[in-house]
């Protein structure tokens, strides 16, 4: 079996690992990318280089690419945010330890919560909270007045904390009855 076969067979095998890996640095979206991007940099550095270790090196390069992302998109958001903004945004980073935070069922319920917004109000929410555009950006792109948009994330807020509140409520007691049977 040749050294790229071997890299093709083990990039497979991991590809849910890695995924699982860059998914707490980047967007949703951007994890399949990431994980394809991954593959064709180690593929293209083996021709170049023996790897010693080929399951470290496919990790790394995984998690360099979603932490180069990661800071290219906060570089960008930090330009469109006015300092007014920065504090309300601070918690809304990408970053690694985002998946020490919050776990895979909450970040779940969240994005439910995003999904149940009408059309509009979803997107407005999404252009600001994850792309991190200007209510100015996102009044001029959707073609509405930044009123619009400001109503718009406060209703999406407002929604979005309706949802979660009692699907948060409902997963803590589901997580207690378990440990209590457990322990049974």
């Amino acid at each position: 079996m040749s050294h790229e076969d071997t890299l093709t067979s083990l990039f497979i095998s991991l590809r849910s690992s890695l995924a699982l890996t860059v998914r707490g640095i980047v967007p949703p979206k951007e994890v399949e990318d990431i994980v394809q991007e991954t593959y064709v940099r180690a593929f293209q550095n083996t021709k170049k280089d023996a790897v010693q270790e080929p399951r470290a090196f496919l990790f790394a390069i995984a998690k360099n690419l979603a932490l180069d992302y990661a800071k290219k998109a906060e570089t960008r958001l930090s330009s469109n945010i006015d300092p007014a903004e920065a504090l309300e945004n601070e918690s809304l980073r990408v970053n690694p330890t985002l998946d020490d935070a919050v776990s895979s069922e909450e970040f779940s319920i969240f994005c439910e919560a995003v999904r149940r917004l009408p059309v509009q109000r979803r997107r407005v929410f999404v252009l600001k909270r994850v792309y991190g555009y200007t209510q100015k950006e996102i009044a001029t792109q959707m073609q509405i007045s930044e009123k619009t948009v400001e109503r718009h994330l406060s209703l999406a807020m407002q929604d979005c904390m309706e949802y979660i509140q009692p699907a948060h409520q409902m997963s803590k007691n589901d997580k207690r009855s378990s440990l209590e049977e457990a322990g049974q």
